[in-house]
């Protein structure tokens, strides 16, 4: 079997361990595996797989768990997730101990599948059995989450995993700070910043950032203002796409009284301090405020 897996002729694989069988050897659960492994590589054997798998138990072998993983991820792969469903409810039927990876394969397709909330349902189940999933998982259900606009839902599942004692960090923070930035909610986001560092996790300069840009699109400078200060006490160096944004959110709201320049001078001492190298502020931000003044002569 094993060969004829790695020589890609996954029917002579099958038909071995059917003359098996067919002798009366009783095969091991590792043949078991290995011979299902060997057949959901290929889809058109997924079938032939599966008629294996239930037939297993006439011939003296018992799945397990990794059995059952084995087929819930092929059928997923193929997009059956209720057959996957199927296997995944029928293990707690008869007992198999179930593992992290039971819950990931049904969870990842249902994020692909944009089922967000059955991937919810799942993950409170994970940690009502108290399993503790790993950070892709989280991540990933929390920027499903964002991108579905399910935005409450996220700042919930981040409390929930503080609840949970679970190993909350600056990646689920971020996450949630960005979703909440693509909607437009830059005042949610704050919280979220003032919510991590309550909690013992401190804001990054990706955190920052993130939250200046949601700011600067609402035009809120006070808190623009406030929190550039904070970055940059921090020792944060702010990027292109954050001077850009600050520099072109302030030409947008200002008066035709004020002058370009004043407006580009005020947010260079925001932004611009002895800690700001040139090649953090970037040449473009040269090229950028040129544009600006020739494209309003007056001003200038």
């Amino acid at each position: 079997m094993r060969v004829y897996g790695e020589a890609n002729l996954p029917d002579k694989a099958l038909k071995t361990i059917y003359i098996m069988l067919q002798y009366s050897f009783k095969p091991l659960l590792k043949h078991l595996n290995r011979i299902l492994e060997i057949l959901v590589s290929h889809r058109n054997f997924v079938q032939p797989a599966f008629d294996l798998f239930r037939d297993a138990h006439r011939h003296g072998v018992s799945p397990n768990t990794q059995s059952y993983n084995i087929l819930k991820q092929a059928f997923c792969t193929n997009g059956d997730i209720s057959i996957a469903y199927h296997l995944f409810n029928k293990m707690f039927k008869k007992d198999i101990f179930s593992d992290i990876e039971c819950y990931r394969i049904l969870m990842l397709v249902m994020y692909r599948k944009s089922q967000v909330n059955g991937a919810v349902d799942l993950l409170e189940d994970m940690l009502n059995k108290r399993f503790v999933p790993d950070s892709l998982t989280y991540t990933t259900l929390l920027t499903s989450l964002g991108r579905k606009k399910k935005l409450r839902e996220s700042y919930k599942l981040l409390c929930r995993l503080k609840i949970n004692e679970c190993n909350s960090d600056i990646v689920y923070y971020n996450t949630v700070i960005l979703g909440f930035y693509r909607d437009g909610c830059a005042h949610d986001a704050c919280r979220v910043i003032t919510d991590m560092q309550n909690n013992g996790c401190l804001p990054n300069v990706v955190s920052y950032r993130t939250l200046v840009g949601g700011l600067c699109d609402k035009g809120i400078f006070d808190e623009v203002n406030n929190y550039m200060k904070e970055l940059l006490s921090k020792g944060f160096s702010p990027n292109f796409a954050v001077i850009h944004g600050l520099v072109n959110s302030f030409c947008i709201v200002v008066d035709d009284g004020v002058r370009s320049r004043d407006v580009i001078e005020h947010v260079f001492k925001i932004e611009i301090t002895g800690h700001t190298s040139i090649v953090d502020a970037d040449i473009g931000l040269e090229n950028y405020l040129i544009r600006k003044i020739r494209a309003n002569p007056k001003a200038s």
